[in-house]
């Protein structure tokens, strides 16, 4: 998978994110973790973007490093969703998504970090 390949991948489960969540009815609940799972899911992104421009290879390692920890808060967050809402199939399918995206970005970390 190329890098903007990724990026790309990214900005998309933001915006499907923020979409998903953006109609959900619920309790008070919802006025807190909803934004944390927005802040999540877009912060992902948008620090995977900030890696393609790392300064050395710590520095991107660093910056993948929090992708992959904002995507790891996703993942559970959108677990969460899923629990309360398990007949939406959005969430569903982004859940899954946020499982494949860590699996990414762990790897990419792990790479890094080896060399």
């Amino acid at each position: 998978m190329g890098d903007n390949e990724l990026s790309d991948r990214l900005f998309r489960f933001g915006v499907d994110v923020i979409i998903a969540v953006r109609n959900l009815k619920g309790g008070a609940e919802l006025l807190i973790i909803r934004p944390q799972l927005i802040k999540a899911a877009t912060s992902s992104g948008a620090n995977y973007e900030e890696a393609q421009g790392a300064v050395s290879r710590p520095d991107f390692g660093n910056k993948v490093g929090i992708s992959l920890k904002e995507m790891r808060e996703s993942n559970y967050w959108l677990r969460v969703f899923n629990y309360l809402y398990p007949d939406d199939h959005e969430l569903e399918r982004l859940k899954n998504e946020s499982y494949e995206l860590k699996h990414i970005l762990g790897s990419i970390s792990t790479k890094v970090t080896k060399k």
